[in-house]
């Protein structure tokens, strides 16, 4: 594309729209951000997606399996597989990952403020902020108190109660579904906007970003998008000073969107024919994804569906959390979560160089013979807190509609994979501990015999060892499932500075998941709701000073 140097270039299109302020990506981050920025500025909010509210696959927590399920092209999840022959899913909602998650919510805790160099203060007003419109203190059934029970006994200790707070020990932490079981995404915080200031595009999709180029710096002027009916549209931001464009795209999509917009690697770029703005070596690199293995506990009878409750919050680095439950039918019965499937985890029966989309829905389609009972379960999920494995994000190709190719190295870092056997070490002390042996009725389980269920129930791409039994470590590397925890890619001192200001350029942040060198707290979808509030009220008083009113 030609730039005559006032940001305009040779592509045709049906509207243009100006605005103060252009944030792309209307996810966990950018909801509350646009909401807060609306208050002073006119804010264009552009999402690629559609609107959650008339889902209920992903309204209704019954029904959070299905979205996962849905492959399709307008499915709230966009699913896509990393290079270590791992499943995994991105949002295409608005409210990003929000819409799609386990709804577990949670804080970071206090020594990741710090270390983050966050102002404490004002992430303790941003928090409770958020949490007055989504987040909720869950029913906790039978199973998850037998859980935190078991855990306590387990030696994780002490019982913090309810609490958002990330403390060591066990605690049982809040839920963005209400106690009808019904999602409050962090779509519902644009209810907080000036709704005069906001214009919220769905089906919007970012193609690459537009810059002036001809001063000493590359300065961001706007966006090049299309409509759902693939037109293109070009969105700009006023000439005033303090105009900027604000990437929230996730940990997926903000730095795919740089590296086509022409900020990158220089060597990555020009392989892909994409113009240079600006050479940054870092982006798409460092990626990391926490690694997940589970175990499957089998129920003789059926037990309420529950997804992330309690959380045993240990010193070693792992945390230990709990899902549960069926649909109300057989035909819908899923364990999938994301996390692990009883129903797909069947699909073992397949050779993994053959566990491609189309084998995994017919398989999906055929099956009329799983038993109910291999349904009426849990899993024990022990997540890695802080993996030190890397990995990078590279350009498949320059559609920005289909997956970049992602590589997290899974416990490439041998310390990952001590703490992994670690974990598993907790989890059979939990499964072993009375109150959880009292409730699932299963004491002459053994531990190895619930690894060998869950060796079929963890469903990747990774060929299995015949010692995964035997090995925990073995276990851990040939079952490594993912949360959709993974972050980096547009890091903080590599990417983008202190205020999230993209490096290199003018007018262009990044505010997101992608900036995290490390995932908060034991789920990072509180934080990053509270950054998109925190950032919005930081940039407001920075500028407006106390006439800002936030």
């Amino acid at each position: 594309m030609e730039n005559d140097g006032n940001g305009n270039v040779g592509v045709p299109e049906a509207v243009v729209i100006d605005a103060t302020m252009v944030d792309m990506g209307g996810g966990t981050a950018g909801c509350p951000l646009a909401a807060t920025l609306s208050q002073n500025y006119s804010v264009l909010l552009l999402e690629r997606g559609g609107v959650p509210f008339t889902n209920r696959n992903v309204s209704f927590l019954s029904n959070f399996h299905l979205t996962l399920a849905d492959t399709s092209d307008e499915s709230a999840s966009q699913y896509f597989v990393s290079t270590d022959g791992v499943f995994n899913a991105r949002a295409r909602v608005l409210g990003g990952g929000s819409a799609i998650n386990a709804g577990f919510y949670t804080r970071a805790g206090t020594s990741y403020v710090k270390r983050a160099g966050w102002d404490a203060k004002l992430v303790n007003e941003s928090y409770p902020w958020v949490e007055k419109q989504v987040a909720h203190q869950p029913i906790f059934e039978p199973w998850q108190r037998a859980v935190r029970d078991g855990l306590v006994e387990a030696g994780i200790a002490p019982n913090n109660g309810f609490t958002y707070d990330h403390l060591y020990g066990t605690k049982v932490g809040g839920t963005i579904f209400d106690k009808y079981g019904r999602r409050h995404t962090s779509a519902e915080l644009l209810a907080s906007a000036n709704a005069q200031n906001l214009d919220v595009l769905i089906h919007a999709r970012a193609q690459k970003l537009v810059f002036d180029t001809t001063g000493k710096k590359p300065r961001a002027v706007g966006v090049i998008f299309k409509d759902e009916y693939g037109t293109q549209h070009k969105a700009v931001i006023s000439r005033r000073r303090k105009s900027e464009i604000i990437v929230t795209c996730g940990a997926i999509g903000s730095p795919q969107l740089l590296l086509l917009s022409g900020i990158g690697p220089r060597s990555d770029l020009e392989k892909m024919n994409i113009s240079v703005v600006h050479d940054n070596k870092f982006v798409g690199k460092n990626i990391s994804d926490n690694p997940l293995n589970t175990v499957f506990v089998p129920f003789n009878r059926p037990v309420k569906q529950s997804l992330i409750e309690t959380v045993g919050i240990t010193k070693m680095g792992v945390y230990i959390e709990a899902s549960s439950g069926f649909s109300q039918s057989s035909d819908s019965i899923h364990c999938h979560h994301g996390l692990a499937s009883a129903e797909i985890g069947q699909l073992s029966t397949i050779p993994p160089k053959r566990r491609t989309q189309e084998a995994i829905e017919a398989f999906k389609r055929n099956k009329k013979d799983l038993p109910h009972e291999a349904f009426h379960g849990g899993f024990i999920l022990a997540k890695l807190a802080h993996p030190k494995s890397r990995g990078q994000l590279i350009l498949n190709n320059t559609n920005v509609d289909e997956n970049p190719i992602i590589t997290f190295n899974y416990f490439s870092h041998p310390k990952d994979l001590q703490q992994c056997v670690r974990g598993m070490r907790v989890v059979e002390k939990l499964v072993k501990s009375k109150p959880f042996v009292d409730f699932t009725n299963h004491d002459e389980a053994t531990f190895e015999k619930l690894l060998n269920m869950s060796v079929t129930a963890n469903v990747n791409m990774i060929p299995r060892h015949t010692n995964d039994t035997k090995s925990l470590k073995q276990f851990c590397r040939d079952t490594v499932i993912s949360i959709w925890h993974y972050h980096g890619g547009c890091h903080v001192g590599q990417v983008v500075n202190k205020d999230y200001i993209v490096s290199g350029v003018h007018r262009l942040r990044v505010i997101d998941g992608s900036t995290f060198d490390l995932s908060p707290g034991t789920n990072p979808q509180a934080t990053v709701m509270m950054l998109g509030r925190y950032m919005g009220v930081k940039i407001l008083r920075d500028r407006l000073g106390t006439s800002a009113g936030v």
